[in-house]
């Protein structure tokens, strides 16, 4: 079989460089894997495949850790030609899939692989449940920030989360504990052994008090409410909202006390609200901007000094049918408990705002945006947010709405005008900052 990539590359299947196989989840390796492997002059794979292939006589083994050294390994063996056997790389689950193919692929080119997937942890973990994965959203941990996984699970109904050392389930459960009660997470664990194969529901406060040793597979972060989402033509997380700076009366709010569309439009473009990140709505109010970020697949938190505000928020992200958490509290002293954001907006503040600003300022990762009707705070904010190493920028708002009258004709009815000031951390000044 020859497979035309292109319009020059041409691999024909058994004869590329390198064949990578993908064990699946079970514990013997499948027929396809042997086959491979019994012409193999170079097998690399971990201790555990390595021990279950049989191999040929005179075939170098290289057990995977590194992952550098394993691939310097191999460079030397491609270069000898056919002449030393083909190369074979054991990996578990389907290798394309978060796997060692990107490694493979960018050091010697797709051109010279030979791929056989296996089925992956995420996908045996959902089969295990019964349940569809084409709208799970899938993120690694695995070496990674443990907090992009952590927004992820705070903001989507369905996720896949592929652990490691230090950001196994304990972690994950710990992050999520105070901040997701409503989450479950599904813990598997030896997925395809049938002898030491578990499946568990736990709460997030219930995996934070367990070691769960080194066989987890993948953690599913689920709202068991919304497991079933309706059927989707695309996989993976939905593509964001079609469209957005909805019109106020698309929120409860009390006497117009509520983010101009306007305004939330100019703010969403620069807060930049995206799946993996967290938004702090500081004095949110009615909470629409706090809902429009989460709309856009952000973490939110909404910070809210009245009771029936906070009552109002929940039941506006509940309207839209996205996750935001609420704080009850005044800025900024309740800013410390909380997790240090991506961007902030800062809707409200008064006589306190300049304290506010320089410790969402302190904190925020990426960006913060300021909404002020009262010009003469503008200085003092824009002090705050060049004083923690922002670039800043801002601009007066002033539009005017058609307006009917009678007769079939319209007029202008102007807006209040609101000052929007935004301040950015540039690249080269994040040293320092929570990471």
């Amino acid at each position: 079989m020859t497979t035309v990539v292109g319009t020059d590359a041409v691999t024909v299947a058994g004869t590329a460089a390198i064949t990578v196989v993908g064990t699946g989840t079970g514990a013997p390796l499948p027929p396809d894997a042997m086959s491979a492997v019994a012409g193999a002059g170079l097998v690399v794979g971990a201790a555990r495949h390595l021990a279950a292939a049989l191999l040929p006589e005179g075939a170098e083994r290289v057990v995977l850790g590194p992952l550098a050294p394993a691939l310097d390994v191999i460079e030397r063996h491609v270069d000898k030609g056919d002449k030393q056997g083909r190369v074979v790389v054991l990996a578990s689950g389907d290798p394309g899939f978060f796997g060692i193919v990107r490694a493979l692929a960018e050091r010697f080119g797709a051109e010279r692989l030979d791929v056989r997937p296996g089925v992956s942890s995420v996908a045996t973990a959902f089969a295990r449940l019964g349940l569809p994965w084409d709208d799970a959203v899938v993120v690694s941990a695995h070496g990674r920030d443990l907090r992009t996984a952590v927004n992820v699970c705070r903001s989507q109904p369905k996720v896949a989360v592929l652990t490691g050392p230090g950001s196994g389930p304990a972690e994950l459960g710990a992050a999520l504990a105070y901040r997701c009660g409503d989450r479950v997470l599904v813990v598997a664990s030896a997925l395809g052994d049938p002898a030491h194969e578990r499946v568990e529901r736990v709460t997030p406060a219930e995996a934070a008090a367990r070691d769960w040793g080194t066989a987890v597979s993948v953690v599913l972060c689920l709202d068991e409410s919304r497991a079933l989402a309706p059927v989707r033509t695309m996989a993976g997380p939905s593509a964001g909202p079609v469209r957005w700076a909805l019109d106020e009366g698309e929120f409860a709010h009390r006497d117009s006390m509520i983010s101009k569309f306007e305004v939330r439009a100019l703010a969403l473009a620069r807060i930049g609200p995206r799946l993996g990140e967290l938004v702090w709505d500081v004095g949110a109010g009615s909470g629409s901007v706090a809902v429009e970020c989460a709309r856009f697949g952000a973490a939110v938190t909404a910070i809210e000094k009245t009771r029936d505000g906070c009552d109002r928020i929940r039941a506006n992200a509940e309207a839209h049918g996205v996750d935001v958490q609420v704080v009850h509290g005044a800025a900024p002293t309740v800013l410390s408990d909380l997790d240090d954001p991506d961007a902030v907006f800062i809707g409200g503040g008064g006589r306190e705002l300049p304290a506010i600003v320089t410790a969402c300022a302190r904190r925020a990762r990426r960006a913060v945006v300021i909404a002020m009707a009262a010009l003469d705070r503008v200085p003092a904010a824009r002090d705050a947010l060049t004083g923690a190493g922002f670039d800043c920028d801002g601009v007066l708002l002033q539009s005017s709405r058609l307006a009917p009258l009678p007769g079939g004709v319209d007029r202008l009815a102007a807006t209040n005008p609101v000052f929007l000031l935004w301040g950015v951390r540039p690249p080269a000044r994040t040293e320092g900052v929570p990471q």
